[in-house]
């Protein structure tokens, strides 16, 4: 007997009756953590050749860089203290890592400043490369002269960062964190708050990266908020912010 939908018919999700078992009412969403999707566009026979950055909502960084569904991890690394980075939690799990958290810190004290030929400018971003064999990881260095990266940091790190994944197919494909609810690494904007999502999407993407995002898990909890799958988002939002509907 066939399992395929019929024309007309509704989908469904789970099999049995999970489906109603899993239609809540809002009050008993209350305090869960969940997100609502919409689409940007739906499928057509012809795809849009628009280069457009994956959003990971609901997956799980670390957990798809073991199974190794990516090639390249894009974060944020400093010269004093990694530990609570996932450069160094990567380094951990990764069976054939010879990187561990006092070997990452002094690769990038080395290139932060001082005296070595590695030495760049107290004042410039940089971007270290870290071969834990499954995974490159892309690290951006943040000036020594700053306490927290700026959007602007952001911007010239990845512009380094589509260069180099450009250059070399194979670190393709590519995932990076969002940058926003890190604590040693803290991204701020002009006005000394963490940017909007949106911004630091805008910024890697005009910048010409084109792999996927991983959110903070903070942003899991925002269950008012209806989140886009890609970027660059609808056209729609736009009509929103001019009062359209």
């Amino acid at each position: 007997m066939s399992t395929e939908s019929q024309p007309g018919s509704v989908p469904r999700i789970y099999n049995g009756d999970g489906d109603a078992l899993m239609q809540k009412e809002s009050h008993e969403m209350e305090g869960m953590d969940r997100l609502i999707l919409i689409p940007d566009a739906l499928p057509g026979k012809s795809p849009d050749p628009t280069q457009r950055v994956r959003i990971m909502w609901g997956q799980h960084l670390l957990e798809d860089l073991l199974a190794g569904r990516y090639r390249t991890l894009v974060c944020a690394v400093n010269s004093q203290d990694n530990s609570s980075g996932i450069i160094a939690q990567l380094a951990t799990l990764l069976p054939t890592s010879q990187w561990d958290e006092q070997s990452i810190t002094a690769h990038a004290r080395d290139f932060a400043g001082g005296t070595g030929a590695s030495a760049g400018g107290h004042d410039r971003v940089k971007v270290l490369k870290y071969d834990m064999d499954m995974v490159e990881v892309l690290a951006i260095l943040r000036p020594t002269n700053r306490q927290h990266l700026t959007v602007q940091d952001l911007a010239s790190a990845f512009r380094i960062v589509a260069e180099m994944i450009e250059h070399k197919p194979g670190r393709v494909p590519s995932a990076s964190v969002s940058f926003l609810g890190a604590r040693a690494n803290r991204l701020m904007d002009q006005s000394g708050r963490e940017p909007s999502f949106e911004a630091v999407l805008q910024t890697m993407y005009e910048a010409g990266y084109h792999g996927d995002v991983y959110p903070s898990p903070a942003m899991w909890q925002l269950p008012r908020v209806a989140m886009y799958p890609r970027y660059p988002f609808s056209p729609a939002l736009e009509d929103l912010r001019r009062g359209g509907f």
